[in-house]
This record gives structure tokens, C-alpha cells and sequence, in this order.
């Protein structure tokens, strides 16, 4: 809204020139960021106590550690608070007319709505494991991939038709090759519902998911803002992608709501995100990674989600159900640290320095190419 007002005031009188500001993604990027941490602060705290009046506490899992059972009257589906906080501070700073703007907010919303519903029955059955059932979140998930996977190779994409469906990888100048329609829609199917999977079941210890979370987004608008910038984009033998540069400003504001959810999201954890907030992230960043042409650098930069979800995923498909034994002494890997006897602020703290080194390194392919 601001990004309109700006403009149009200044097409009015000299007087309001200071308004240009607004045509600057930096400028429009800090101040989205700054609005949600603020608004997320300043509403955290109510929104707790509404929670605790609501009995709207998280349901805890049996994971076999018995290490959570005194946070079962912690208030869960903090996640609106993080799509509010964002979605607010888009409306002052976006640019409400980009597509790019629009597919990332689309996909929060229906991730965030999914993961909704999915607390919502959790709390109704008064059980962690009573949520939906995984093939009614897999096909949820799968409906909107595949709507977003004919959108990104169609002429309504944002993307140029001759850049759709290439597929990039790091520390490589050139596309690696260029899929196809068929193939590359196959390919962000398997994509978005991995990556919106796996920041789900990173979330399983106080701020684990959301820290990671905020290094890949901030990366990831970093990308978009060169990305966007012609000069920029050609200087380091990127694609140019117009338009994309509000992808950054998406960035700022899930990372400043993410930071300021962090607050209260830290051991001891007052709130959690719940699966509303896990799977809106998931799904903003999946999408993110498509429109940006970045989805082979996700192994690097997520590569802390990709290890939670493999964890989880060996030891559930190939350990229990293929082999009938474990394979791991406890899945995903958060819970295989505690296992050893690692205090959960400390497996916390270590997995953040973790994602941490991996976010440098992933910004380091900008140049390193």
C-alpha cells in the first residue's frame, strides 16, 4: 500500500520527492522486516493469554524420550502470528501487484490453512499423534504443487518461458539442463511437498525450525535482490529474472516475523508454531526456491531440514515398516541427539550453528561459480 501511496504522492508535488524511498528494495526490505518483528512483539503476548484462556495448549507426541511432557500446557499455532505479522507488513511494504509477491503469499496461506486444520483436530482429539491422517496432507499438498508447478511452466508464469523449466545448480555459470515441461513439473511436485515436509519435521524443540527458517529465507532474499538486478544478475552470471527483486522484500518480512516469533518461540518455549507455522514456512520457502531457480541450491542452504526429513524417512519407510527394526536409535535427528543425552538447548543451539555455516555457504555460490 505505502509502495502505491509513495508514488503516487510524488507525481503530486516536489514536496513529497522524500517518497521515492519507496521505489528502493533495500529501503522498502528493512522496513518490511522491522514492521513484522514490531507487530509480532507487541502482539505475542496477548495472544499467548488468549491461548492459555482457550486451552488452545500443544498436544504433545510420544517420541519415547519423556523429555516433553512438561510442555504440554504450552499454547500452540503461534504460526498465525508469524503469517500475520508477514502478511501485515506486505501489505504496507509489497509491491501488490507482483506475481512473485502473490504465488508466495498464496502458498503461505495454503500451507498455513492446511496446517490449521491439522492442530485444530489435535487439539479436538486431545492427541499429538490424532492430527490428519498423512495421506490427506500428502494429497492436500500435492494439489497445490501441482497447481503451482502448471502455473510456474505456463505463459501466465512470472518466469520467462525460456527460463522455466532450466534447471541451475551451484558453482556452475550455466543451466545444467533444461528438463521440460513433462519433467520439470514432476520435478517441483517432488520439490515443493520435500521441502514443505521436511521444515515440518524439523520442528520438533523449542526455536529448532525457526531459526533455520530465517537464515533461508535471508539467504534467499539475497538472491532474489541480485536476481532482480540486472546489473547485478550479469555481474556474477546469473539469469535475470524481473520482477523478482520483491522476492526479497517476501524475505524481510517472513524473517523479521520469524524473529520476533523467536522471542517467545525460544527454550523455554512459551508458544509454538504448530503445524500452521511449519508448513506455511515450508511452503513459502519451496516456492521461493522455484521462482528464484534455486531448488538445487535447498540441499545446501536446507541442508538441516534435508537431514531431519531423511532421518525421519529412513528410519519410518525403510527401518520400521520395510526391515522391521530400527535403523537409527532414535529418528529425526534432533531426538537422536537428545537420545545421547544432550540438553535440548544444546542440540538447539548446535543445529543453529549448523544451518548457520550452511547459509554462508550457500550465499558463497553467488561468487564462487
Amino acid at each position: 500500500m505505502l509502495y502505491w501511496l509513495g508514488n503516487i504522492l510524488m507525481s503530486l508535488s516536489d514536496i513529497f520527492s522524500f517518497c521515492r524511498l519507496v521505489n528502493y528494495i533495500t529501503f522498502r526490505a528493512i522496513m518490511a522486516a522491522l514492521t513484522a518483528v514490531i507487530l509480532v512483539l507487541i502482539c505475542s503476548k496477548p495472544y499467548i493469554m488468549f491461548l492459555h484462556r482457550r486451552r488452545i495448549l500443544d498436544q504433545q507426541r510420544n517420541t519415547g524420550l519423556g523429555l516433553a511432557l512438561g510442555k504440554s500446557d504450552t499454547p500452540t499455532m503461534g504460526g498465525i502470528l508469524i503469517i500475520g505479522g508477514a502478511f501485515f507488513s506486505l501489505f504496507l511494504w509489497g509491491n501488490l501487484s507482483s506475481s512473485f509477491l502473490w504465488s508466495v503469499v498464496f502458498a503461505t496461506t495454503w500451507f498455513g490453512a492446511l496446517g490449521f486444520i491439522d492442530d485444530l483436530k489435535k487439539l479436538r482429539k486431545r492427541s499429538g499423534d490424532k492430527g490428519l491422517s498423512e495421506k490427506t496432507k500428502l494429497i492436500a499438498q500435492a494439489a497445490f504443487a501441482v497447481g503451482f508447478a502448471c502455473y510456474v511452466t505456463s505463459s501466465l508464469s512470472p518466469l520467462h518461458p525460456r527460463e522455466a523449466t532450466l534447471l541451475y545448480v551451484p558453482f556452475l555459470k550455466t543451466p545444467l539442463l533444461d528438463l521440460g515441461h513433462g519433467f520439470y513439473t514432476i520435478f517441483i511436485i517432488l520439490f515443493v511437498m520435500f521441502v514443505t515436509n521436511a521444515v515440518n519435521i524439523t520442528d520438533g524443540l523449542d526455536g529448532l525450525a525457526i531459526m533455520p527458517s530465517i537464515f533461508t529465507i535471508s539467504v534467499l532474499g539475497v538472491f532474489a535482490y541480485v536476481l532482480g538486478n540486472k546489473i547485478y544478475s550479469a555481474y556474477l552470471y546469473y539469469p535475470y529474472i524481473p520482477g523478482s527483486g520483491e522476492l526479497a522484500i517476501v524475505a524481510a518480512a517472513l524473517g523479521g516475523a520469524g524473529l520476533g516469533f523467536l522471542w517467545y518461540n525460544t527454550y523455554p518455549a512459551q508458544i509454538f508454531m504448530g503445524d500452521t507455522g511449519s508448513l506455511a514456512l515450508g511452503g513459502a520457502i519451496s516456492t521461493m526456491c522455484v521462482l528464484l531457480k534455486q531448488e538445487m541450491l535447498f540441499p545446501i542452504l536446507g541442508g538441516l531440514f534435508v537431514a531431519e526429513a531423511l532421518s525421519s524417512q529412513i528410519q519410518d519407510k525403510i527401518g520400521v515398516k520395510f526391515i522391521g527394526k530400527r535403523l537409527f536409535t532414535r529418528a529425526p535427528l534432533h531426538h537422536a541427539l537428545q537420545y545421547r543425552g544432550l540438553a535440548e538447548p544444546k542440540v538447539v543451539v548446535r543445529l543453529w550453528i549448523v544451518s548457520g555455516i550452511l547459509a554462508l555457504i550457500a550465499l558463497a555460490t553467488l561468487k564462487i561459480r
